[in-house]
């Protein structure tokens, strides 16, 4: 057995408390920031069933496509930078494809192309690159990173066609691609799609009643007492819908809810999964900042966002990288009076959240 299979990865988790009437917050930045999201999860205390207009941003979430077999140099189409990049905001992800052994390429906004490619594939390609800054062996993996809207990368520059050149007659990268573009949707990207075998996907949203529900006692946002990472290992406990009982006959779970604590009668958990745009997490945000407005018994609610374990960013334009676990999310807790908790969280290889 490897040495180190018995120590924990290393993890970093930053935390901050706020209002969101302090102009200073930076949830919506780093919404923004988080580009490549898989999942968010929302957990709502004495609450059955989504209100109507909680639900209906649930439903609404954009559609996104699937891609197969795309040739990476399709992403320097002269018409899809057009329609697409150079217009609004594109969010694009190999898949299926695995950060510490295959080729990986993202599509962010504001035109940033970055693939992460093993050493036989970056020599192949021919470009200008840096190493990886994870590489678990020496100089394995490096990093190409282009700003598709900057001037020598327009149709024609130089740099432009070194690019096109490498991925169509040298490395000749394909991949299953996974796209989306706000504000434009479909119709920006159907001349890339209409040339390739492509399907239209509408995120899955899963509801889950939970009945005496076993939680913090966190009816102010005074959290003081709870320890951070105590809380959010209840709330992915709750989410994955894992028992916390920790009874002296199970052998499962040792997991409990974090002192101090209190029962509800009923809490609502909702997730929804696919290729999530910040802009619908925002929208999902103001709802439930309304929802939490209202009179209830239990005042506050949570939200969790999780990244894509292998895509080759995580916040902005960092680098992310697997080597053991790959965790990449933001929580917030919410409170009737505007305050909350932001958690942001990455794991080994990973550079601390901005």
């Amino acid at each position: 057995m490897s040495a180190d299979l018995d120590r924990t990865p290393r993890s970093l988790l930053v935390s901050e408390r706020s209002s969101f009437q302090d102009e200073r917050n930076r949830v919506s930045s780093q919404v923004e920031q988080h580009h490549l999201n898989y999942k968010v999860s929302v957990l709502l205390p004495e609450c059955g069933s989504a209100p109507p207009h909680l639900d209906s941003v649930l439903k609404s979430f954009s559609s996104f496509y699937l891609i197969r077999n795309l040739p990476v140099y399709e992403l320097l189409d002269n018409d899809f930078l057009q329609s697409a990049v150079y217009q609004g905001s594109v969010y694009g992800l190999s898949y299926r494809t695995r950060i510490d052994e295959d080729n990986c390429v993202a599509l962010t906004p504001k035109g940033r192309l970055t693939l992460s490619l093993d050493k036989d594939s970056f020599e192949m390609l021919g470009v200008e690159g840096k190493a990886s800054r994870f590489n678990h062996r020496a100089k394995s993996r490096f990093i190409v990173s282009v700003d598709l809207t900057d001037s020598c990368m327009a149709p024609g520059g130089r740099g432009y066609q070194r690019l096109l050149t490498g991925l169509r007659s040298r490395l000749q990268l394909k991949t299953d691609f996974l796209l989306s573009h706000h504000p434009g949707g479909g119709a920006s990207l159907q001349a890339l799609l209409s040339r390739y075998d492509w399907s239209e996907h509408t995120p899955e949203t899963t509801h889950h009643t939970l009945t005496h529900l076993s939680c913090p006692a966190l009816l102010t946002s005074d959290l003081l007492s709870c320890d951070p990472h105590s809380v959010l290992e209840w709330l992915g406990a709750v989410d994955a819908q894992v028992s916390r009982e920790n009874s002296s006959s199970s052998f499962l779970s040792s997991l409990v809810c974090p002192e101090p604590m209190t029962t509800v009668g009923r809490a609502l958990s909702v997730s929804v999964c696919g290729l999530l745009l910040p802009q619908d997490i925002h929208r999902l945000i103001q709802q439930i900042r309304c929802y939490l407005e209202q009179p209830h018994l239990e005042s506050w609610a949570s939200l969790t966002v999780h990244g894509f374990v292998d895509s080759p960013v995580s916040w902005g334009t960092n680098e992310h990288g697997v080597l053991r676990g790959g965790d990449t999310f933001y929580s917030l807790l919410m409170f009737h009076d505007h305050t909350y908790y932001l958690h942001l969280a990455t794991g080994s290889h990973d550079t601390c959240p901005p």
